[in-house]
């Protein structure tokens, strides 16, 4: 049987997507003219539109990226295609059960790769289980790297969160041809995407754009300091040969801007006043005065609804593929520990007091995740539960994964198949697949999906809300 064209009429032009058995489909939608030499620096403008019947059924254009590898563990589905070149990457892709007048539950989604990698065309961000289940799904590529998220005197810094910004905007214009509920949005993402959710949250312009947000594996204290940032800058232009104003960038092509990312590794971004959020993981992120935990009454914070959580192993991604975990050495968790703590001893005792028959390698990740995701989940959890009559909603996700010898575990990325309920994917398993050998257990991806779809219809995943005096989390596993 063929797929089935549809055509939807937008207030910027009618596209046609693709219809079968899951669903319609509408790829690479702009919601941004994607911008070109100075202009990649400036604020995203929104798309003038066009004429006729754009073709929306084939993926477009992705964001100038690396190639980015993760030792054994096969991440493609994770990292998607790579930098796939076209004039327009500024789009989005929706996910709709029907086009039409239906007021359904909407979820945008924003993907992670550490500000430097990522698209909507990752096989990860499958829409089909939220179609099936009612719910409109959107995924937005925004500006990563040097684009996106360097800071440059004279241009708008958190380029890349602006770009989200002008998608979630888009949304309120266009879902409703979609058959999605403008008045009904969940914002939605992983790593550096739920970092983005997190700023979000403590951003003026975000008002009223969304009602609801999840943070996976983010955090609420991920954001450089102006400091920090006008180092990589420094670096940036030193590399490039140039001036570090938008002037000196304007005529660099995106591939030398790509190209010059490895010589960022091991850029040391520790000040008298902050360590590395990222500890040394990617030379991009946010560029704030305060973190977003520390400014939610500045946003829309106060009106949503916040589900939030982490995974228990989340280090060992950076550790188990590369084969650094089985080799760590009690030298690696002290250097380690002193990248993220004014007093590493004390850190390190801490760390072994909770696993007093951990393995230098298990110290090594357990400070690891704690230092980028859950130390800023937990303060942003807290922070959010103060301010928010809406509910704030903690879980933990402890599924172990068998891959890599059964060492890779809960790590990092491997609560996405559940949430979009495609853990049974074959493409997902194997050695080298990042569930492992064995099947997923019975029942988690529905479960763990099902909280999703809940709290995007009705601000509710399911158990008790978060209070600072009595902690309620729930656990996947």
């Amino acid at each position: 049987m063929h797929n089935a064209t549809r055509e939807v009429r937008t207030p910027s032009g009618t596209v046609r997507g693709v219809r079968d058995h899951g669903g319609e489909r509408y790829r690479a939608i702009p919601y941004a003219i994607t911008p070109t030499g100075v202009a990649r620096f400036a604020p995203p403008v929104p798309h003038p539109g066009w004429s006729g019947v754009r073709d929306a059924t084939q993926p477009g254009a992705t964001a100038p990226q690396p190639v980015r590898g993760f030792g054994a563990l096969d991440m493609r589905p994770y990292f998607g295609p790579g930098w796939v070149r076209g004039t327009d990457y500024l789009t989005l892709d929706v996910h709709t059960p029907a086009a039409g007048d239906a007021a359904r539950p909407v979820m945008v989604f924003v993907h992670g790769g550490g500000f430097i990698t990522g698209s909507s065309q990752a096989a990860l961000y499958d829409g089909r289980a939220f179609t099936r289940d009612g719910v409109v799904l959107v995924v937005v590529n925004y500006r990563l790297g040097v684009t996106g998220f360097l800071d440059i005197p004279g241009a708008p810094c958190n380029r890349g969160l602006l770009d989200v910004l002008a998608a979630l905007n888009w949304v309120q214009d266009s879902i409703g041809a979609f058959g999605g509920d403008p008045g009904n949005v969940t914002v939605f993402g992983q790593s550096a995407g739920a970092t983005l959710v997190g700023a979000l949250l403590a951003t003026p312009d975000a008002g009223g754009l969304f009602r609801r947000a999840i943070m996976q594996s983010g955090s609420g204290t991920g954001a450089f300091t102006p400091e920090q940032a006008e180092r990589v800058t420094h670096t940036v232009a030193a590399a490039l040969g140039v001036d570090p104003t938008t002037g000196g960038f304007a005529d660099i092509p995106d591939e030398q801007f790509v190209a010059v990312l490895p010589k960022l590794a091991g850029l040391d971004l520790r000040t008298a006043s902050a360590t590395d959020p990222l500890v040394g993981l990617s030379p991009f992120s946010l560029v704030l005065d305060r973190q977003p935990a520390d400014s939610l009454n500045q946003g829309p914070a106060t009106d949503v609804a916040l589900l939030i959580g982490t995974n228990t192993e989340e280090g060992n991604l950076y550790l188990v593929p590369q084969d650094r975990f089985d080799s760590s050495q009690h030298d690696d968790v002290m250097t380690l520990a002193a990248q993220i703590h004014s007093d590493p001893h004390t850190a390190v005792s801490a760390v072994t007091a909770q696993r007093p028959h951990a393995t230098p390698g298990e110290l090594r990740s357990a400070l690891l995740g704690e230092a980028l995701f859950g130390a800023g989940s937990a303060r942003m959890a807290l922070a959010h539960s103060r301010i928010s009559e809406r509910g704030t909603y903690v879980y933990r996700f402890g599924f172990r994964s068998t891959a890599l010898d059964g060492k890779l575990d809960a790590t990092h990325a491997v609560e996405l198949p559940f949430v979009f309920d495609i853990a049974d994917s074959a493409w997902l398993h194997g050695a080298t697949g990042l569930l492992g050998p064995d099947p997923a257990p019975e029942g988690l991806a529905c479960r763990m999906h099902g909280a999703w779809v809940s709290f995007a219809r009705n601000g509710s995943p399911g158990w008790k809300s978060f209070r600072a005096d009595a902690t309620a989390v729930e656990h996947f596993e």
